[in-house]
């Protein structure tokens, strides 16, 4: 079984917005998120792509534009020297009570159970307080990017005492401690002062309040 980096695909690899990406001309790619996935992709890992996309459900936009979107964000990503090997989308609207949804870890079972993925060495990057939940539940490493609703989800996190994670400022260096970090199993996990980077919460927080 491999090791994996599932990433979230809003706030993460393109720009997030707040009325959903709902055709490639929508769709911008974050400054530095090409080269990061073509860094990633010179390693063994695996690259899965994991997406709340309730805008479907929503009847915003349509299944079918959002796999073309995906396809071209897949082939924009080959294009300049990086792979994605799977895209796994939940169309649920949070009402919907589905167990794909993030934060629960139904798209991460189902990509370990389809792509052979060991999840207990595996990481999950993402800009949202329940990229965190959906992580930790299945005993994956979680990192947070403050690109996207980083800033603003490390707030949440900090009030809903979720600690457990590391948080960075974008893609790249997520990818870059990564990639830092043995190989073996049993020491992949982040020592535990890294572990409790949300010191800078509070931080912030009064950044938001300003």
């Amino acid at each position: 079984m491999r090791s994996a980096v599932f990433l979230d695909r809003d706030g993460v690899i393109n720009e997030n917005r707040s009325e959903y990406v709902k055709s490639w001309d929508e769709f911008r790619f974050l400054p530095g998120a090409l080269g990061s996935l073509a860094r990633l992709a010179r390693s063994p890992f695996g690259i899965v792509v994991l997406s709340n996309q309730s805008a479907i459900n929503r009847g915003l936009v349509s299944r079918s534009e959002v796999d073309a979107i995906n396809k071209r964000m897949v082939r924009q990503v080959k294009a300049n020297g990086g792979r994605i090997d799977r895209v796994y989308v939940c169309p649920h609207r949070p009402d919907e009570g589905c167990s794909c949804r993030k934060p629960e870890p139904g798209l991460l079972h189902q990509a370990a159970a389809e792509l052979g993925i060991d999840l207990n060495s595996s990481y999950v990057v993402g800009d949202a307080l329940c990229d965190m939940q959906a992580a930790l539940t299945a005993r994956c490493v979680p990192l947070l990017v403050l690109t996207g609703r980083g800033h603003e989800e490390l707030v949440r996190a900090h009030d809903a005492r979720v600690v457990d994670f590391v948080y960075f400022p974008d893609l790249l260096q997520a990818v870059d401690f990564v990639l830092s970090l043995p190989s073996d199993r049993a020491t992949r996990q982040p020592p535990a002062p890294q572990r409790s980077r949300l010191a800078g919460a509070e931080q912030a927080r009064q950044r938001s309040d300003a």
